[in-house]
């Protein structure tokens, strides 16, 4: 971009990225406990394996627990028997796997886009920026959970996938580049190998699925068969087989149902059918793609120009953005026919359209004034409904949150909504119109800091058990507590801070003990005449209700 060519200046413009990049994906990952169903559960597995020293086979409350392969388990259990606070060990290494991802697609914009209209820096420093500050990274950078890690793997391998290509003459290479390379085509291929089974290790066989599904609705658009069939080669799936079979062969040993559950029933199953209860419409993905690159969600209007561009002047056959765009697609349309729909199985299209907008961004910059001022204008008047939902969420929140959550989130949504678009307006007219990407991206870190310090630890104990949890580990009869009706996140969350399952409570039991109860049993308990009192707590979604005991 053109701020960039003084030094000066692109040692700044480094240094923000930087910054930016790490407040983004590791600031405050401990600010609010363990949520949902999934994080208590893959962080108590973790942390099992750093305890029992069994490092083959998942267990959860001491069982057998095939739903994912032991990449993240293994990951997060490094944390843990280095006794990092719980939050950090079970977040940590999808923050890292983020970086390694944004690391990723700012190499292969280098590769690629290096002698590209003067964008030495531009697009291997604008791509990295733009992915780890959409809503997609952030999020799922701070979720203790496989999908960051498997996203980064086929990252990974398709970055070295791209490089082989490129080397093979399938793809354009810059004008002007130095014909010597750090690594050989050997090494390339071995990585590529590597990294496909680094992600089989994460997720499973959807790894080879995605990658090989975006490789290959490339080659039958381009007709690079012999090109395609290079990555193949015998280095890749030696090394494929070296990561990704041992501990599969080795679980299998040691657990004769572990094929059958997770390849059929977690993988096959879940794809065919919604026996895991997540089915939506076949649409779903689309609003899910244009939500996770908020606040750059209008580039895709100049990436798409972007590519039209390329097919009337027909040069998609050999554009490695055309590349990026197969790899981008096919995850989407891959999962839009599955049964089973999450958000986060898209997560792999996000890394390259990050690439692809950061490419169309720079270039923008060289088309009609007019024009370059309306996209980046557009980037910053994104935040206006971003501010409305803000303030519209917060003054919905429950009573008991509603109060210290107010005056901040009218001071935010205030500056979301209208200084921000604002000054994204003034500066794309008057300075230069990247100045907003700097804008925006500083916009979304002062808000990860605002929402850390202020919002999350107001309502904690709305969405984790870390607060309930702290409030009752001191009872003196820690044997009588129970849990009654709640939801799975609970239950979850509950037994990891816990440290043990909390036993259902039963009507029948004669004794007094402590439920953790909803309200609709509470109503259940006080027609059975138990209650012995009523703690009023500031959570709507659990209630401790002392249960007397029976008269006898």
């Amino acid at each position: 971009m053109r701020p960039l060519n003084k030094p000066e200046t692109q040692l700044a413009a480094r240094l923000f990225s930087g910054a930016a990049i790490a407040v983004c994906l590791f600031g405050h990952l401990g600010a609010i406990g363990l949520v949902g169903p999934d994080e208590p559960r893959y962080a108590w597995i973790a942390r099992a394996m750093a305890e029992t020293g069994d490092w083959v086979t998942p267990r959860l409350y001491g069982q057998p627990w095939f739903e994912k392969p032991v990449l993240y388990y293994w990951a997060a259990a490094v944390g843990f028997r280095l006794h990092v606070p719980d939050e950090w060990a079970a977040r940590l290494p999808s923050a890292f796997a983020a970086l390694i991802a944004a690391l990723a697609i700012g190499w292969l914009a280098r590769k690629h886009y290096s002698r590209d209209a003067g964008s030495l820096s531009d697009v291997a420093l604008l791509a990295p920026l733009l992915f780890a500050t959409s809503v997609a990274a952030i999020g799922f950078a701070r979720s203790a959970s496989p999908d960051m890690l498997f996203s980064a793997s086929i990252t990974l391998a398709m970055a070295s996938a791209s490089e082989i290509l490129r080397r093979g003459g399938a793809l354009r290479s810059p004008a002007n580049e130095s014909s010597r390379a750090a690594l050989g085509d050997l090494a390339l291929l071995a990585f590529f190998g590597a990294f496909l089974g680094l992600g089989v290790l994460a997720k499973g066989p959807a790894a080879v699925a995605l990658a090989g599904g975006g490789i290959g609705l490339w080659t039958l658009a381009t007709q690079k068969w012999r090109a395609a069939f290079r990555l193949a080669h015998p280095v890749a799936i030696g090394a494929f087989c070296l990561v990704a079979l041992p501990w599969y062969v080795l679980c299998a040993v040691r657990n004769p149902d572990f094929l059958r559950i997770f390849l059929f029933q977690h993988n096959v199953e879940r794809y065919l059918t919604p026996m895991f209860q997540h089915r939506q419409p076949f649409w779903y993905f689309g609003p899910i793609v244009v939500l996770a690159l908020v606040p750059w969600t209008t580039l895709l209007w100049p990436a798409a120009q972007e590519g039209m561009r390329t097919w009337r002047e027909n040069s998609w056959r050999d554009s490695p953005g055309f590349l990026f765009a197969c790899w981008a697609a096919f995850p989407v349309v891959f999962f839009s026919f599955s049964q089973s729909k999450l958000p986060g199985y898209v997560l792999p299209a996000i890394p390259p359209l990050a690439l692809l907008c950061a490419v169309s961004a720079t270039r923008a910059l060289d088309a009609a004034r007019f024009r370059t001022r309306l996209i980046f204008a557009s980037i910053g008047l994104l935040w206006l409904p971003l501010g409305i939902l803000a303030w519209r969420y917060a003054s919905r929140a429950p009573f008991e949150v509603a109060g210290p959550l107010s005056k901040y989130a009218t001071a935010m949504s205030l500056i979301a909504a209208v200084l921000i678009p604002l000054a994204a307006i003034l500066i794309s007219r008057y300075r230069n119109p990247s100045l907003v990407v700097a804008l925006c991206a500083l916009s979304v870190c002062v808000t990860i800091e605002l929402v850390s310090l202020s919002v999350l630890p107001v309502v904690d104990g709305l969405f984790s058990a870390r607060a309930h949890a702290v409030f009752v580990r001191n009872d003196q009869h820690p044997d009588r507590i129970f849990a009654y009706q709640l939801q799975r996140k609970w239950n979850y969350g509950l037994a990891f801070y816990f440290r043990r399952e909390l036993p259902e409570w039963s009507p029948s039991d004669p004794e007094a003990a402590l439920v953790l109860t909803t309200p609709a049993g509470l109503a259940q308990i006080r027609k059975l005449g138990r209650i012995q009192e009523r703690l009023d707590e500031p959570y709507a979604e659990i209630l401790y209700v002392p249960v007397r005991r029976e008269p006898r």
